[in-house]
């Protein structure tokens, strides 16, 4: 079964699995699938994957491999990390040697493999404004490559690699952090908020990362065993990004909604908000599975009874309320293996 392998607890059996603990044999495993055309999922964290109850008609391959190596650049230090890493970890670590660009993305769970794919988030940080590069196995041409960022496509929450999944498998990226005790400026209102700090300005970075993961607790974001609330795939739903157009629809049918407006032109609306108003609070619940009692973005196996049917109905309710009411289609973040949301 699969479910053990990811946060929800969800997912059927696998026909095959492998482990991966070297680049080397991840590309191996990866490599003769293809050749011998057998249906491939390569698992990092399961922080950010929906299995089937079903589960995964082909190989499942865990990535599992381990190492950090780091170098200076002129202001910086170059942090290149196997993706089986655990992310959190990586982060800790860049705190306490004092490399800043990481700290606002404390707490988040799964590995280091993940974060490019996603281009991972938080706080006012994400990664695409660290990475120099990304070593990853190209499925296409069967070649080992080094892509640099502006190769990478990356967008919010999203990347070339999450546009075609089935054709990249990330073996390690390299950081370039600054050297520096303070933090990156302050983007995120709530955290500067929490810091009693100034938008813009830079604070400590052991100061910055503790009230992250204060903010995070406080949502049931960092994974806790003996809280049901974590047992999630994190954030569920991506902020809708609307063109201006769209924006001036969605202004005629919610007045005053809250928004950002984006250096393109477009506009950014928080879900979270939009889920709320169409009447999903936190807390609402659809047989075993529910929204977090603390965080309306996370959709929720409380008990670990549920089946990955049973969140999908969750999310399908809440997806079609929220479009009927505002006109906005909300897109799901967590990578559906098996299943799908349907129109």
């Amino acid at each position: 079964m699969l479910a053990p392998y990811t946060t929800l607890g969800l997912g059927g059996p696998a026909r095959d699995f492998a482990e991966a603990s070297t680049a080397e044999q991840l590309v191996s495993l990866v490599a003769d699938a293809d050749r011998n055309a057998v249906p491939t999922l390569v698992l990092g964290g399961g922080s950010n994957v929906v299995v089937a109850d079903e589960g995964f008609d082909g190989l499942v391959i865990k990535v599992a491999t381990r190492g950090v190596t780091v170098s200076r650049d002129g202001e910086q230090v170059l942090v290149t990390v196997e993706a089986g890493e655990d992310w959190d970890p990586l982060v800790a670590r860049a705190v306490a040697e004092g490399w800043s660009g990481l700290e606002c993305m404390s707490g988040i769970p799964g590995q280091v493999g993940s974060t490019p794919i996603q281009n991972v988030g938080a706080y006012g940080q994400e990664v695409a404004q660290t990475i120099r590069c990304v070593r990853a196995y190209d499925r296409r041409t069967r070649q080992v490559v080094d892509l640099e960022a502006r190769q990478c496509g990356f967008s919010y929450r999203d990347s070339v690699f999450k546009r075609d999944l089935a054709r990249h498998v990330v073996l390690a990226v390299t950081y370039a952090l600054d050297v520096s005790e303070l933090s990156g400026p302050l983007a995120y209102a709530e955290l500067a908020g929490r810091l009693r700090a100034e938008p813009g300005s830079r604070v400590p970075l052991a100061r910055a990362r503790e009230a992250v993961l204060e903010l995070r607790r406080g949502k049931g974001m960092v994974l806790d065993p003996g809280d049901p609330d974590t047992r999630s795939a994190g954030s569920f739903f991506t902020n809708p990004v609307l063109t201006a157009e769209q924006a001036e629809a969605l202004a005629v049918r919610a007045p005053g909604h809250p928004q950002w407006d984006m250096p393109d032109g477009s506009v950014k609306v928080p879900a979270a908000w939009l889920i709320e108003q169409a009447g999903f609070p936190k807390g609402y619940e659809l047989g075993p599975v529910r929204i977090s009692t603390r965080h309306t973005l996370a959709l929720t196996n409380p008990t670990g009874a549920a089946t990955t049917a049973d969140l999908l109905a969750l999310a399908r309710q809440v997806r079609d309320g929220v479009r009927e009411k505002f006109g906005v289609t909300l897109v799901n973040e967590p990578v559906l293996v098996g299943c799908a949301l349907g129109e």
